[in-house]
């Protein structure tokens, strides 16, 4: 397993992780993506470290907490082989502060996660979302506060704006305040937005990024194509108005280019475009998730080789889309404002 170091921090990551939204199946939503217990988690996880994988995902509000729960029993004898990372802002219940950002909901969520987890620490803890109702500085300055006492190693964004995470970063710089070094992202083959305006901004503000969905919301999966129903177990028959919204023939067009890759390298649709997130610019770990052994092997398998220049440039081209304003006027003065993964390279 390949380790890289995540964004601006010193900690080393692998370059794939563990996604546990799969553990607990705690409501309808979240048992679409599975419902994995205790003694199989187990399972999944000793195989994750055979790997050389040692860096786990879960969030406070997966499955109302239960992920957490399962995450922090499998892992009980192991805690100090194993990175942690967990999430908050999205509602724990229905009172007025039972969401958001703010120094009273972040003080009771980590004391939360700790405890279903059975660790007095994580190591990395995200902002699920951006709070633009609570002050940027109220927010790093709890995160700051939580990285002093030694609950949290290093703080972390997910789903944020390029300007919601430009300003926290200026603002930590002003106060002296721990830094966000990660922002966990949506990015696959069939959802490039990332490229567009966060991906620059990681690289010039050292924030890693930490992939999830990268199969595009089940979409790669191998398992979808023209044509032909829907699997039994897609999580698209019950979620799929949840994720990013695409047509049908853009779906099978990449797949279409995956199932060429497919065959020249031997490899599945899915290990071709985890493999593909592997090769982009500020990609620290790619999140995979599985619902049992077989899953988790195949996926684990993206790791290890490299596609060539080629089959990169062919999976660019066929997946690329138009880009709204600013980005594709930019395009036109690529020279004096290049672009983290070259439009040459992308066109072949």
């Amino acid at each position: 397993m390949e380790y890289r170091i995540l964004g601006g921090s010193g900690l080393k990551v692998p370059a794939l992780s563990f996604g546990t939204g799969t553990f607990g199946g705690g409501n309808e939503f979240f048992k679409a993506w599975g419902d994995t217990d205790v003694a199989e988690a187990r399972r999944l996880i000793d195989i994750c470290f055979e790997a050389g994988v040692n860096l786990f995902d879960t969030a406070n509000v997966y499955s109302e907490g239960r992920s957490e729960e399962i995450l922090g029993e499998a892992l009980k004898g192991k805690r100090d082989k194993a990175l942690i990372s967990t999430k908050a802002t999205f509602a724990m219940g229905d009172g007025p502060n039972d969401k958001g950002s703010s120094r009273y909901h972040l003080r009771r969520q980590i004391e939360g996660s700790l405890r279903r987890l059975q660790t007095d620490y994580v190591d990395i803890y995200h902002m699920h979302a951006f709070d633009a109702l609570t002050p940027i500085e109220e927010v790093l300055d709890t995160l700051d506060k939580f990285v002093r006492e030694g609950k949290v190693r290093y703080i972390a964004c997910s789903n944020f704006s390029g300007w919601h995470l430009m300003k926290s970063q200026a603002i930590a710089d002003r106060y002296g305040l721990a830094r966000y070094v990660a922002h966990q992202v949506y990015y696959s083959l069939v959802g490039r937005d990332y490229e567009w305006e966060l991906m620059p901004l990681g690289l010039d503000q050292h924030v890693g990024a930490l992939v999830w969905s990268p199969l595009g919301w089940g979409r790669l999966t191998g398992k979808i194509r023209r044509g032909q129903p829907l699997p039994e177990t897609s999580r698209l028959h019950t979620t799929a108005e949840n994720g990013p919204p695409l047509e049908d023939e853009y779906v099978y067009q990449v797949v279409d280019a995956l199932d060429a890759v497919a065959k020249e390298t031997g490899k599945s649709v899915p290990q071709v475009a985890l493999n593909w997130l592997l090769q982009r610019p500020t990609v620290s770990s790619v999140i995979i998730g599985a619902r049992n052994e077989e899953q988790l092997r195949q996926n684990l398998a993206a790791e290890g080789w490299n596609l060539t220049a080629d089959q990169v440039a062919k999976l660019d081209a066929t997946s690329e889309r138009q880009r709204p304003y600013p980005y594709w006027h930019q395009v036109q003065f690529a020279d004096r404002n290049p672009l983290p993964v070259p439009l040459a390279a992308q066109k072949g």
